[in-house]
């Protein structure tokens, strides 16, 4: 290994150097080009780099071109070496081409750059980005260059006119990296909001617009597991994809509380593995573009496959801690480890194609050379390796939808043999050189045209006024291959003399040598019978003027008002045969009279296709008191078809037929309304297509939902309706003062928000209430929001979700990102999550104190997994701060708080706020799990809660704590006999937890802390703890098992 790094490979200035932010090798690899913060862009030779310390006579620098206005943040050649692509925080990219005319050997005015020695002018500069241009890639075969910025969008060019194809607004944050899937089948992008997305797409042709990308460029996946707590203060994160595809390397991930680097795999789209080693986040890696071989291959490839050495691949990873590092997938640790590589992060990796050099740019401003000897990384493979590699992703297959396995490659290349020899077939049957289908199969693809049948079929048939006996018929049926041919080669054969005495062949009609074997469309006899006298010439509509007429001509007010151009032929009545066959087009109705009053018209088929079944029908019928009340939820509309699918005793979202029916145990419910109000609506469960049970309902229904204990259907009146699983109706219709809006079941529970915004919870199996219907009104701001009689409506937070726990209490989520639970003891609602704690709580997202850390220190529960009450609502506080972070921070909401706590922190009096925050934090935490009864949860935040006032040192806190666990023991005997609940119970367990126990965990700690010993170990003699024998089997023999 060799490192070069030439004084003069920089981007100098007057007064420093500046940082370089970006570089990448040709594909032939004979230039390196850079981009920095001058603004330019500068193509290196790379000979000139590798014979630095010679005397290398030739141009070191081939050219600069300074047409943007700000720092390059991304400079990528295109994979045939054509083009140069370069993004800046001007928002633009500029597109360069070698032109091949000779440059000006003028250097520029007031600079002491060198002439440039090649042509590379501007080709296109690229306007779609709102802001910064953070990384730019092109894909394999060059139809596409994506480019992604800090305006959180994807911007897709076309690789040939450079014209936008499509712009993907899917991220939440600001997207810094992106990478093409070496089999032209994918992409990744990766973005501050913590995902990398997967996007398929077919590569598009040279003159493809934005209008044929429409089904283009579909979301495959969103990855986010590796980087749920990754920093947010890297300046990029390029990604990788392997080149055999099996891969992709994701920079700035996280393990726990160590930086890593994400390997996702795949199809699977997991990540299993992580490269851990670096001290600080990652900003960049890249796969060598080549594989290599474990040990030295033998010459000539003389090998079998059994001898053949293993092929791995290598990448490389560098970031804020100055450190490169290299691995490749045989083994577990770094290959080579170079520490102090630059003085600042390193921004950019570039291999190049023979995979046995690395540039290194950083923004110290250096541009390093890293040359590998044959062997150090492994044996560099062929190119035919990587073809091979990719081979069973259809690296060669064009087409939307090419299956990711082997066997679905090996069925379409049998398909297309099939295609391919059905179209010989079709063609030298219609040139008259290949005979039709062999005798005794039916030919695929016979059809009649015109009404016509096949001469095969039909020896009986009438053909020019004469009939053939059939014995003939089957004589002509039975000629030889031989005559056939025999007969074709006389009828090619016909010689005619011109006027001018030459000879020439007469074409041959296709229909005379194939004749009934031809596909194009055969002419119609037309009987002596059939006159035009035959024709219908009624009317198509007759219209009943007695009537109300509500209906548009085809064709709109437009139509109706400037009229229709009609031949000259129609209007004095002689129509041709051909007119007459035209279908009637009368007017369009939209409403029809039903007797008493008028109703929507019913859908008819068009002339020329069949109109698909409308998302709605009709809005739902409003009740009054939605226009007063001072909550006001949108109503569903009637929707034509609801269909849910139960699987697994899980309700699954709305989705089609075909979808749910994949899996056979799948139990689908479904609700059809009518087109017109008075017919009845229907409703039923099938499964595998066999109908279950159905029912009729007077109502048109607008929600459904369901599980393995019951079945629920909310109608547009407000009524409700309840079935058991085999469909026998539970109670009667339960009326409800407004439509619902949210409809949830979990077990044997139901939960109903209707428009006026009450919340009704129904227990199915003792059919009662646990508490009287509440309303959103508190949660929904209406505490602060004017209700003036004279003034539009405010417009305040949204319900997002709205669930149950499987205690029945009611957990709702809101746009602005709060989280509350409804506490049915107290008849109130309370709050368990809001953006405050995510800008000023240290446990935010934190993995301090985790489950294998706890377990270490806490000791078992007296209650046996058979309790039911163990997992009661675990998950709830998780799953609302997660919330809380997607509506808030990942949606840019959060600017106005964290300038509030930077404001903050720097004042007088506010040095403890951020210490304070937290820990009323996890006092937060610990209320909620305990009035949810989330055992797992409150275990969880009791300990780090413990942890964080013992570091704290808060002693009254330690001892109120200690106190309340010990549930009274301590406490004088005339303090009152009133039982209380919670902290101030005398029962023996807490949240499901023996309290001895959980004071054991406490204890245990809280005794690391040397100035609360003197309180802790009062406590510790109470649960024998002081006893070393004891404490030690104790604490050896049992932990507190939290995946309980």
């Amino acid at each position: 290994m060799k490192l070069i790094k030439p004084s003069w490979l920089r981007h100098s200035g007057e007064n420093k150097d500046f940082e370089v932010y970006s570089c990448h090798v040709s594909p032939d690899g004979k230039r390196l080009a850079t981009a920095g913060g001058d603004g330019h862009v500068r193509v290196w030779s790379t000979e000139s780099i590798y014979r630095a310390d010679d005397s290398y006579t030739e141009p070191r620098q081939l050219c600069h071109m300074s047409h943007h206005l700000g720092t390059i943040h991304s400079v990528r050649f295109s994979p045939n070496g054509r083009y140069l692509a370069s993004g800046a925080d001007d928002k633009l990219i500029c597109i360069y081409h070698l032109d091949n005319s000779a440059p000006s050997n003028v250097p520029s005015f007031g600079t002491n750059e060198p002439p440039p020695v090649e042509n590379w002018k501007t080709y296109k500069r690229l306007v779609g980005h709102d802001n910064d241009v953070q990384d730019l890639a092109w894909s394999y075969d060059n139809s596409i260059l994506v480019s992604v910025g800090l305006d959180s969008k994807v911007v897709i060019w076309s690789g040939h006119t450079f014209e936008k194809l499509k712009t993907l607004a899917v991220h939440q944050s600001h997207v810094k990296g992106i990478t093409f899937d070496p089999a032209n089948k994918f992409f990744a992008t990766a973005s501050d909001d913590r995902t990398i997305k997967i996007w398929k797409f077919t590569p598009p042709p040279p003159n493809a617009t934005q209008h044929d990308m429409v089904n283009n460029f579909v979301l495959e996946t969103t990855i986010s597991s590796p980087f749920k707590s990754s920093p947010l203060t890297t300046y990029f994160r390029r990604c990788s994809w392997s080149p055999d595809g099996n891969h992709i390397a994701a920079a700035n991930a996280v393990n726990g509380p160590v930086s890593s680097v994400a390997i996702i795999e795949r199809a699977r789209w997991d990540s299993e593995i992580n490269l851990i080693g670096h001290e600080g986040p990652t900003e960049v890696c890249i796969f060598s573009p080549r594989l290599f071989y474990t040990k030295r291959p033998p010459p000539n490839g003389t090998a079998n496959g059994a001898n053949t050495p293993n092929l791995v691949t290598v990448i490389a990873s560098a970031g804020q801690d100055k450190t490169l590092s290299i691995w490749n997938t045989n083994t577990s640790r770094p290959l080579v480890i170079l520490q102090d590589m630059a003085s600042k992060s390193i921004s950019d990796l570039a291999w190049t194609p023979d995979g046995q050099t690395l540039f290194v740019a950083s923004l110290d401003g250096g541009i390093v050379a890293v040359k590998f000897e044959v062997g150090e990384l492994g044996w560099v493979a062929t190119a035919e390796e990587n073809d091979k590699a990719l081979q069973k992703y259809g690296v060669s297959r064009k087409g939307m939808g090419i299956p990711e396995d082997v066997d679905g490659l090996h069925l379409e290349s049998l398909s297309k043999e099939g295609e391919l020899q059905g179209a010989k077939e079709r063609m030298g049957a219609l040139m008259g050189d290949v005979e039709g289908p062999k005798k005794g199969k039916k030919a695929i693809g016979t059809t009649t045209t015109n009404g016509s049948k096949p001469a095969e079929s039909s020896t009986n048939g009438e053909t020019d006024g004469t009939s053939k006996p059939s014995k003939e018929a089957e004589q002509e049926k039975q000629e030889t291959p031989e005559q056939a041919a025999k007969r074709r080669e006389e009828l090619k054969a016909r010689v005619t003399i011109t006027k001018d005495g030459k000879k020439r062949i007469a074409p041959l009609l296709v229909s005379s040598s194939t004749a009934g074997q031809s596909s194009l469309p055969q002419s119609q006899l037309v009987g002596a019978g059939f006159t035009k006298a035959n024709r219908v010439e009624t009317p198509g509509i007759v219209l009943d003027m007695s009537r109300p007429y509500d209906g548009l001509p085809r064709g709109g007010l437009t139509t109706m008002l400037l009229g229709n151009k009609r031949k000259a032929g129609a209007m004095d009545g002689d129509e041709d045969e051909e007119s007459s066959k035209r279908a009637a087009t009368g007017p369009v109705p939209i409403m029809v009279d039903g007797g008493e009053s008028l109703e929507p018209a019913t859908l008819t088929a068009p002339v020329h296709g069949v109109v698909p079944t409308p998302e709605f029908l009709r809005p739902a019928v409003i009740n009054p008191s939605l226009a007063v009340s001072q909550i006001r939820l949108a109503v569903p509309k009637v929707r034509s078809h609801i269909l849910r699918p139960l699987r697994g005793g899980i309700l699954q979202e709305e989705t089609a037929l075909e979808e749910a029916s994949k899996v056979p145990e799948t139990i689908v419910l479904e609700a059809r309304n009518p087109v017109h109000a008075r017919e009845p609506s229907r409703i039923m469960a099938t499964k595998r297509g066999a109908l279950l049970w159905q029912d009729f309902l007077p109502r048109a229904i607008i929600l459904v939902t369901g599980n393995k204990n019951f079945w629920a259907a909310a109608c547009e009146d407000g009524s409700v309706y309840f079935w058991t699983p085999a469909g026998r109706r539970l109670t009667n219709p339960l009326i409800l003062e407004s439509q619902p809006v949210i409809v949830e079941s979990r077990e044997h529970w139901l939960l109903c928000i209707t428009s006026v915004g009450m919340c009704h919870v129904f227990n199915i199996k003792t059919m009662s209430s646990p508490h009287p219907p509440v309303s959103l009104g508190p949660i929904l701001d209406l505490a602060i929001t004017s209700l003036s009689p004279h003034s539009a409506p405010n417009i305040g937070p949204s319900v997002t979700s709205a669930h149950l726990d499987s205690q029945g209490h009611i957990v709702v989520t809101l746009s602005n990102g709060d989280g509350f639970y409804y506490a049915s003891n107290m008849y109130c609602w309370q709050r368990l999550s809001e953006s405050w704690w995510a800008v000023g709580s240290q446990y935010w997202n934190s993995n301090d104190s985790s489950l294998s850390a706890l377990q270490t220190t806490a000791v078992g529960p007296v209650s046996s997994k058979k309790d039911s009450e163990a997992n009661v609502s675990a998950g709830i506080i998780p799953y609302l701060e997660r919330h809380t972070t997607t509506e808030f921070l990942f949606k840019g909401r959060s600017y106005t708080l964290q300038r509030l706590h930077k404001t903050l922190l720097a004042k007088d009096g506010f040095e403890g706020f951020e210490s304070s925050v937290s820990i009323a934090h996890l006092e937060n935490r610990i209320a909620g799990a305990l009035a949810l009864g989330s055992k797992v949860e409150f275990a969880r935040y009791l300990f780090m809660y413990a942890k964080r006032i013992g570091a704290e040192g808060l002693k009254p806190k330690v001892e109120e704590l200690l106190n309340s666990l010990v549930g009274g023991v301590l406490q004088e005997g005339g303090q009152g006999s009133d039982a209380g609940k919670g902290w101030f119970g005398q029962e023996a367990t807490l949240c499901g937890w023996d309290r001895k126990e959980l004071l054991k965990g406490v204890v245990l700690t809280l005794g690391k802390f040397r100035d609360l010993q003197r309180l802790t170990v009062q406590y510790a003699r109470l649960v024998d703890l002081t006893n070393s024998e004891n404490g030690a089997a104790e604490g050896n023999e049992s932990t507190m098992d939290l995946e309980e």
